[in-house]
Order: C-alpha cells, then sequence, then structure tokens
C-alpha cells in the first residue's frame, strides 16, 4: 500500500478540518438565521425543529411550545418533556418541574419524587423550585424563600397561616375567610403590629368593617391610614366624611410624605363641599400641588389655563380639561370648547385621551365649516388609535368603510393573539416565547414580592401576564388602566395593545347565542367585556349574575321560567338570555345602538325620559347625546361597550390597510 509523504498528509488533514469548520460554521449561521420558535410556530415547524434542527436549544424549545398546546394529555408532555432538563436555565427547571408535574398526573409518585428532588438540587433559587418545596412538603423553606409565590399562598392556606397570607397575597382564594376568622378569634392572642398587617388585608379584599374592627382602638400606621381613607370613601355618606377626615389628618401629619401626595389626590377627586372645604386645611405645599389646582380650577376657584400649562403631563390636568370641555360643548360654547381643547397639545396625550381630544376638535372645526381641518384632525386620530369608540365615530364622520374587514373564518381561533411581552427581563420573555405563560406570572409574582405593579409599564406587564393565564377580571382592569397612562407608541404598538385588551373569550357560547338571537357577536363581546370582563363567577353589588351580568328577575322572564343562581352564571345560558335581551332593546330602538346599550345599563324608562328636545338628538349628534347621559356609569358605558363592538370588528382586518403611518 503507497505511503502518504508528511507533506500531503498534512495537506488533506488541513483540508478535512478546514471543511469541517466550514460546516459547522454553516450550520451556525443557519440556526442564527432561523426565526425563533413561538406560539404562533405552527405543530407541523415544532415538530420538525424538535427531531431535525442541529440547535439543541431550538429542540426543546420545540418540545416546550408542544407540550404548552391545550389538548395534550399528561402521557403527550411527558414524553415532550423527558430529557429536557439539562444546561442551568430557566428552562432546564421548568422542564424538570412540569416533567415532576405529569408523573404525578400519570400516578408514577416515584418518578415525580425523583423529578422534585433533582429540580430542587440543582435549581433551589429558581421560582419553579417553589412547586417541588410544596410538594415535598417543606413547608417552612418554601415560605421563607419563596413568600408571594402561588405554592407558598397555597400552603399558607392549608395550614391556616392568615399572617403570611394577609402580607403576601390577602386576594389568594379562600385567604379572606381565613383572615375574618383570625381577627375575630380572641384566642389568636393578637399584637398591635399583627392587628394593623390582618386589617391592610382585610382592605385589600374590601371587608372595611372587619378591617377596622381588627385593628380596634389602635392608631393605623400612616400605610394603613391611606388604605382606611381610600375604603371609607367608596361607602355610604358617614364614612366618606371619616374617610376624608382621616386624609386630612394623615396630610397634615406628613406634609412632605408620598403618602401624604397621594392623601391631597385623593381628597381633590371627591365631588361636594365638604370635600372642597378640607383643601383649604391642607399644607400649603400640597394645595399648590397639581391634583388640588386641577380641582380648584374645575370649581372655578382659579383659572384653569395656568393649571393645564403647568402641569400638560399630569393625569389632574387631563381629566380637568375633559372636564371643561365637556362642559362647554354641552353648552354649545364652541369657540371655548376649542381654546380648551388647544391648551394641551393631542401629541402629549396617552393614545386613547389623544383620540378623544382630536375627534372633538374635528367636531368643532367641522361644526365652524372647516370640513378639510376636520378631516385632517380625524385622519390623525385614525392614525393615533386605530381602534376604540372615538376611532369609529372619526371613521362614520369621515364616511370611510372598514378596509379589509372580513368576518372571522370559521373554525377555532385563538381567544388570545400572543405577542412578544418585551418585559426586559430575560427570564419572564423566555418563558414567554416557549409558551410558558403560567411559569412566566410565577416568576413575576415571586419578583415582585407581592408589590402592586409600579407605573404603566408595570402595569401593562402584569395586566398581560394575568390575562394570559385567564385572570381577565384583574388583568383587562389593569390593562385599561395603562393605556390611560402610557405615551403614544404610533399605530401598530397601539393595535397589538389593543389585541391584547380584545380576547375572544367564550366564543362557542357568544357565538351561538349571537346566531340564534340574531345580535352581532362583536356587541355580545363588547357587553361581555365591559360588564363582567369575561368572568362568569362575578356578580354585582345590585344581584347582577354572570358573563352578561343579568339580574334573577329579567333572566327569568327572559327564559320565560323561574332561572336558578346554580344556573345564572352558566356562559351557555347567560350568553342566551343576554343576547335576547339585546335583541329586544335593538328592535324596541328601531336598531339605534346607542339607545339599545343604555338601556341595557341604565334601564329603557330612564333612556326614554333622555330622549327630550333640551337634550341632543341621538340621531342627528349620538357622540354629543351621549355625553349628555346624567348617569356618569352609563355615560361611560355606552362609549365603551360600542367601543369594544368596534374593536372586535377592525381587529379582523388587516392591521396593514389601518396602519398607514407617514
Amino acid at each position: 500500500m503507497p505511503q502518504l509523504r508528511p507533506s500531503a498528509a498534512l495537506l488533506i488533514g488541513a483540508t478535512c478540518l478546514g471543511s469541517g469548520i466550514a460546516l459547522a460554521a454553516a450550520r451556525q449561521a443557519l440556526v442564527r438565521l432561523a426565526p425563533p420558535l413561538n406560539p404562533n410556530s405552527s405543530t407541523a415547524s415544532l415538530q420538525a425543529a424538535r427531531f431535525r434542527s442541529v440547535d439543541p436549544l431550538r429542540r426543546r424549545d420545540a418540545a416546550l411550545l408542544l407540550s404548552a398546546q391545550p389538548k395534550r394529555t399528561p402521557a403527550e408532555r411527558q414524553q415532550l418533556l423527558q430529557g429536557q432538563g439539562w444546561g442551568n436555565g430557566p428552562l432546564a427547571a421548568v422542564a424538570l418541574k412540569q416533567g415532576a408535574q405529569n408523573a404525578e398526573a400519570q400516578g408514577k409518585p416515584q418518578q415525580a419524587q425523583a423529578l422534585w428532588h433533582s429540580l430542587l438540587r440543582r435549581f433551589p433559587q429558581e421560582p419553579a423550585s417553589a412547586d417541588a418545596l410544596y410538594a415535598l412538603g417543606q413547608r417552612t423553606v418554601l415560605l421563607r424563600r419563596f413568600p408571594a409565590h402561588p405554592a407558598a399562598l397555597a400552603a399558607a392556606l392549608e395550614d391556616g397561616d392568615s399572617l403570611h397570607l394577609a402580607r403576601w397575597g390577602a386576594r389568594w382564594p379562600g385567604a379572606e375567610d381565613l383572615l375574618l376568622r383570625a381577627c375575630e378569634n380572641p384566642k389568636q392572642g393578637l399584637n398591635s403590629e399583627q392587628r394593623q398587617l390582618l386589617s391592610s388585608g382585610l382592605l385589600q379584599v374590601g371587608q372595611l368593617e372587619a378591617a377596622e374592627r381588627c385593628l380596634g382602638q389602635q392608631q393605623p400606621s400612616p400605610e394603613l391610614s391611606l388604605s382606611l381613607g381610600r375604603s371609607l370613601l367608596r361607602g355610604s355618606g358617614a364614612e366618606q366624611e371619616r374617610g376624608q377626615a382621616l386624609l386630612l389628618q394623615l396630610a397634615q401629619q406628613q406634609p412632605n410624605s408620598p403618602l401624604a401626595r397621594d392623601a391631597a389626590a385623593l381628597l381633590a377627586e371627591e365631588p361636594g363641599a365638604a370635600a372642597l372645604a378640607r383643601l383649604e386645611h391642607l399644607p400649603s405645599s400640597l394645595r399648590q400641588g397639581p391634583a388640588v389646582q386641577a380641582r380648584l380650577a374645575l370649581e372655578q376657584r382659579i383659572p384653569w389655563q395656568p393649571v393645564l400649562q403647568r402641569w400638560p403631563q399630569e393625569p389632574t390636568s387631563w381629566e380637568l380639561q375633559w372636564q371643561l370641555a365637556r362642559k362647554a360643548l354641552l353648552q354649545r360654547q364652541w369657540t371655548e370648547a376649542t381654546q380648551i381643547l388647544e391648551a394641551i397639545p393631542s401629541r402629549k396625550l396617552p393614545a386613547v385621551l389623544a383620540a378623544r381630544q382630536l375627534f372633538w376638535q374635528g367636531y368643532l372645526a367641522q361644526r365652524a365649516g372647516q370640513s378639510e381641518q376636520a378631516k385632517q384632525l380625524w385622519q390623525t386620530l385614525l392614525r393615533t388609535q386605530p381602534v376604540g369608540y372615538y376611532s369609529w365615530r372619526a371613521r362614520v364622520r369621515l364616511q370611510q368603510p372598514l378596509p379589509g374587514a372580513a368576518p372571522m373564518p370559521p373554525g377555532p381561533s385563538a381567544e388570545l393573539s400572543w405577542h412578544p411581552l418585551a418585559s426586559g427581563n430575560h427570564r419572564l420573555d423566555e418563558l414567554w416565547r416557549t409558551g410558558q405563560a403560567l411559569e412566566a406570572w410565577e416568576s413575576w409574582r415571586h419578583q415582585q414580592g407581592g408589590r402592586r405593579p409600579q407605573g404603566p409599564m408595570q402595569l401593562l406587564l402584569e395586566g398581560r401576564l394575568r390575562t394570559a393565564i385567564g385572570d381577565d377580571w384583574t388583568g383587562l382592569g389593569q390593562l385599561d388602566f395603562a393605556n390611560l397612562r402610557l405615551p403614544q407608541p404610533g399605530c401598530r404598538a397601539q393595535w397589538q395593545r389593543a389585541l391584547q385588551q380584545h380576547p375572544r373569550r367564550f366564543q362557542a357560547e357568544l357565538g351561538q347565542a349571537a346566531q340564534q338571537e340574531g345580535v352581532d357577536l362583536e356587541l355580545l363581546w363588547g357587553v361581555a367585556r365591559q360588564e363582567s370582563r369575561f368572568s362568569p363567577g362575578v356578580s354585582s353589588p345590585v344581584g347582577a349574575v354572570g358573563l352578561l351580568q343579568l339580574m334573577p328577575e329579567t333572566a327569568a322572564e327572559l327564559a320565560g321560567r323561574p332561572v336558578s343562581a346554580a344556573e345564572l352564571p352558566t356562559p351557555g345560558l347567560n350568553a342566551q338570555l343576554g343576547a335576547r335581551y339585546l335583541r329586544r332593546l335593538l328592535e324596541q330602538w328601531e336598531q339605534q345602538p346607542f339607545l339599545a346599550v343604555a338601556s341595557y345599563n341604565a334601564g329603557p324608562g330612564a333612556v326614554a325620559s333622555w330622549l327630550n328636545p333640551a337634550l341632543p338628538d341621538p340621531e342627528q349628534e349620538p357622540e354629543l347625546w351621549s355625553e349628555a347621559i346624567p348617569y356618569p356609569e352609563t355615560r361611560l358605558y355606552v362609549k365603551k361597550v360600542l367601543g369594544n363592538r368596534w374593536s372586535y370588528q377592525v381587529l379582523q382586518s388587516d392591521p396593514t390597510a389601518i396602519c398607514m403611518e407617514p
């Protein structure tokens, strides 16, 4: 056999090594070029990545995303997660945790125990290990290491640890009863600090009387005083008086603290002469603050122009501007309304408030015969806020059809559109991208330590996490409030926020009810979102129940039979009866949506009383008629529901046809 010379052997070796390096580089380039997998990836692409990707990280991403699909059985999930607990990142911890949970679901306790121990040994500080501590019965370590984690709250509830729940999770299901019993049990032997803590927890769940009983004769801390004052303001007349007095006392005692500023702001929001008089007794520094100055300007105690000029980016100034403008609009003082709306440029307002301002500026321009200016203002509105009530009204005024509108395609579709979380936290973003919304929420809750979100960006983040795990009651409320505070993001970003704010819950139940009763599905979604935020178990203070918040007597009349308390929260029945009621109201008011929706909230009798020559005509001036509704709740309700309806319609369109930004 011929022998190669050393130089030839080196040449061949170098060539092979170079080829191997080139192949490895090409493979890495392909990995980098492949788009990241996420919940929008098709099952076929996930399966392909799981078996054929050269990147082990991508293979695990695919396995986690496939395991997160809702119809997977525990056995399927177990197979997908097998061997995915490698590495040191949070996804490895999640794979071990879910593997243990699936083993338990399949009746394999020994396998589950081994996985729990492995998780706890390798990832003692990862939030996923909280579930391992819970499963292994290590309650003391769990409560100390992960106090705000849902696993710790569940353990505290089981152990009757009311103080832990009061501090870290008063709103945890079942905690309220435990807090009540703890305060009312004389054998508890509670000290002053513990009573303050329990009282604070009870206030968080709306138990004002119990919180005051628990506190007894003790002087509340400044933090508790603020919470007590805020809760008392929501009560009866006498309670409101006590709340105002408590807030004033707090502001006087600690005039330079953030708590005092919050107390002064709450006082400034209170209607009536008594609250207004108390503002005069605030320390000078607080009287000169934006909240108090805005209230004094609203009451015409001081000029409004300096307030808006000095604090154009304060929410209290935005509310002052709108209340003054609304009053001028209803009095048909068009010139004054124009001056007020021009005092703060729309670009300085959040998108939803900018849309309101631009709509009315366009309305006033049209009144003044400036049709081209009105058109430009409404088109600017549509670029700022592509969905919502004022977007709808601007398109009506512009006589523009909905671009690219199409009915929802048949078959199942996602209830909630997925988009990157973009939280700035790598752990949260990776969990979210791999379909682990619950893990992301638990990680966030642990990170926050039970604290409320600080600022609109945190509120937006927590709202998205909550809605992703089905907590629409709190999550949608947080998203709505964040949208009233966040700067304008541009049309595309606002479109994505709107998708997050308008999940298509209960498609089967609401869709069937809409078809049977001949009512728009989008209208039912709009009502359900406003009435219950898609939470079938909620009841109103006056006794309305369920998805569409029906009174039991109304439900019985609509059903033609008695409807039991157990039946009414059922989504299918509630949707059918609510759709029937809406259909009757639309028929009664000859398909006028403003009157029908107002009647759903306030009753047809009240709406009939608002149809008189002294008020705007709802057919000719529906926007002005809505602002003339004397009930603030109904006034907001009409705009919210009809805005929701339009949003659900327009969000089925192609955003590129809507968002034609310059």
